[in-house]
């Protein structure tokens, strides 16, 4: 049986902090990075 993981939800308080992080230092790619009505949602 193999267990895969397909999206998950982090809630941040420092946005650009966790993006420095999760770009910079774990590698991933940043697809889209959209701000609405004081929210913001990174792919």
């Amino acid at each position: 049986m193999e267990i895969k993981l397909a999206q998950t939800f982090i809630a941040v308080d420092d946005h650009d902090k966790a993006l420095t992080f999760y770009r910079d230092v774990l590698g991933l790619e940043v697809r889209n990075d959209v701000g609405f009505e004081g929210m913001r949602w990174v792919t």
